[in-house]
């Protein structure tokens, strides 16, 4: 890599750790190519991103940026997911490190909060914005639907003893 892509990257992650909605700091110390691929896969389909970088250019990058407690982390092999969404790339990356040992959370940012693993772990366990969206909208609709059946109520009611006093009638 020639001076002029490293410094197009660290561009790149200053934009990334300026604007992110949550960072996500790994090890992935011992991850087959097809299990780092995976991984990229599960991200990508969630929104999220996953990136290796050289950890001095990392470091480069987050100066100046909202994410700079985060620097003491990039130390050995270690990746950077990132995504809009809060829930995101912790999800995955908990998710993914759950089912593979290999794949060992280190901490994160949100904002300018800084997140342990813990922190990471409890941002996963967090519904996303979408099934949030989702359940407000259900909130929100189920009182409209049970006012309209207590307004229907008595009208089929009514209905009902106009026609037991119809029936009432013809059989006499």
């Amino acid at each position: 890599m020639d001076r002029a892509q490293k410094q197009e990257l660290v561009t790149s992650l200053n934009g990334v750790f300026a604007d992110a909605g949550v960072i996500v700091v790994s090890h992935y110390k011992g991850l087959t190519v097809s299990e780092m691929t995976d991984l990229r896969c599960q991200m990508a389909e969630a929104g999220a991103t996953l990136k290796v970088a050289k950890n001095s250019l990392v470091k480069i990058a987050l100066e100046g940026t909202p994410a700079s407690g985060i620097s003491d982390l990039f130390v050995g092999p270690t990746v950077i997911a990132y995504s809009d969404d809060p829930v995101a790339a912790p999800r995955i990356a908990a998710k993914f490190a759950k089912s593979n040992e290999k794949l060992v959370l280190l901490g994160g940012v949100m904002g300018e909060t800084m997140l342990d693993v813990d922190g990471v772990k409890a941002l996963a366990a967090l519904p996303s914005l979408d099934e949030l969206r989702g359940k407000i909208v259900g909130l929100v609709n189920a009182p409209a639907t049970k006012v309209a059946g207590v307004l229907q109520a008595p009208a089929g009611q009514l209905a009902r003893v106009m026609g037991a006093y119809a029936s009432k009638s013809e059989a006499a």
